[in-house]
């Protein structure tokens, strides 16, 4: 299957698990989510892929030798879990969790909508 962006959007999402999370900042894909006020169910994840590319001022802060184990299993706070998913609309989506801490105090990460995609197969 080919797959294009249609419209990118990179919102805030509220997702929902059939079974509580075992870790957290490691999600699995998740079984509906919310956006904009309507209830998505994911009838299939199409893919999944990760990036543990440090950006910004963390990617100072770590000593070369540990970056090569942080850039394939990811460290505390940085990251992003990519899903892409088939909804029940039969629209096509990629969700992403960013592990980034959400705020002062705060040690969860948040969801996104990142893009709609174009079926092209």
């Amino acid at each position: 299957m080919d797959f294009a962006p249609l419209h990118f959007i990179d919102e805030p999402i509220a997702v929902e698990f059939e079974r509580p999370l075992v870790f957290e900042k490691n999600p699995v894909c998740p079984a509906r989510f919310r956006w904009r006020g309507t209830l998505y169910g994911v009838v299939k994840m199409l893919a999944e892929w990760h990036n543990y590319h440090r950006r910004g001022h963390v990617a100072l802060n770590m000593r070369p030798e540990h970056l090569v184990t942080a850039s394939e299993r990811g460290s505390w706070g940085v990251g992003r879990a990519y899903f892409r998913v088939r909804a029940d609309t039969g629209q096509v989506f990629d969700l992403y969790y960013d592990r980034a801490p959400g705020g002062a105090g705060g040690r969860k990460g948040s969801w996104f909508l990142y893009r709609e995609m174009m079926d092209g197969g």
